[in-house]
């Protein structure tokens, strides 16, 4: 149980804000063969 004991909800919350921030990045920059609809890495939804 020491293991958790320094981490903190703030801790927490930041490290989802930065996943959140990364994934949002990817979408951007990567092709839509890999985040984008029908992506292989980050499927945004149905190709249309």
């Amino acid at each position: 149980m020491d293991l958790f004991a320094p981490i903190t909800f703030d801790m927490l919350a930041a490290s989802f804000l930065a996943c959140l921030a990364v994934r949002e990045l990817m979408i951007f920059a990567l092709p839509d063969s890999v985040a984008g609809p029908g992506g292989w890495l980050i499927d945004t939804g149905p190709e249309n």
